[in-house]
């Protein structure tokens, strides 16, 4: 069994399908996790309440994911791999008990159904991604740039409050997260390639966190910006 995995993490092929999937099981528990913390709490009012129905509580929740993200990111080569995992599970419920009060402001066919269309969108980039001869490492410049347009944007429409503007801003914010999902699937498989045949199976898990996070980011970015979208439809 050791001397499978060895084999596995010292060649670069049988390594890239087993560290996508490795990433994308890893995304999957988030999600999981986040989306059960979300429901039983919306389940349970006083408790939501008692978390973030103040402004201390949902503060302290909001600096706790800030401060996981810059501990995943910053230190990331210098912790273990359970540190890692640990890192990451805590954030996937910190955003869950965000995500709890999305239960009070859409019913629950429309948070399914966004749910869904996330899923099946997210899928199909990943799938293009992986299939696709094009290099889509260009585009990171543009998404990055796209991404910093789309939160001043956000910033500045939030002062103003305008629904229209706020409707052509989810779009918009679908495309950049479905582009950065695209390419982040890529960018895993060449960060894989670029280790050659050197990874061990530290590096291994702890890419696949890193990994993992990056895409949980955008397939939930997806989900609020589509959320918006589906939510204005349905109160027409």
């Amino acid at each position: 069994m050791a001397e499978n995995k060895t084999s596995m993490l010292h060649n670069v092929v049988a390594r890239e399908k087993s560290i996508v999937r490795n990433v994308y099981l890893w995304m999957t528990a988030g999600l999981g996790l986040t989306g059960v913390v979300a429901y039983f709490l919306a389940s349970n009012p006083p408790l939501m309440k008692a978390l973030i129905g103040n402004g201390m509580g949902l503060m302290l929740v909001v600096i706790g994911e800030f401060a996981l993200i810059i501990y995943l990111t910053a230190r990331l080569d210098k912790m273990s791999q359970s540190s890692a995992i640990g890192a990451f599970l805590a954030y996937s419920v910190l955003t869950g008990i965000m995500f709890s009060s999305l239960f009070v402001v859409y019913t629950g066919a429309v948070i399914y159904k966004t749910f869904l269309t996330t899923a099946l969108m997210f899928a199909g980039m990943s799938v293009y991604a992986m299939s696709t001869k094009r290099d889509l490492s260009g585009l990171g410049y543009y998404l990055r740039m796209a991404l910093w347009g789309l939160i001043i944007a956000s910033l500045m429409n939030f002062i103003f409050r305008s629904s229209g503007f706020d409707y052509i801003l989810s779009f918009l914010g679908v495309a950049v997260f479905l582009g950065l999902t695209a390419y982040d699937t890529q960018k895993l498989v060449r960060m894989n390639n670029e280790y050659g045949s050197s990874m061990d199976e530290d590096t291994f898990t702890k890419m696949s966190i890193i990994s993992a996070l990056s895409l949980y980011l955008n397939f939930l970015n997806i989900f609020l910006f589509l959320l918006r979208i589906f939510g204005r439809s349905s109160n027409r």
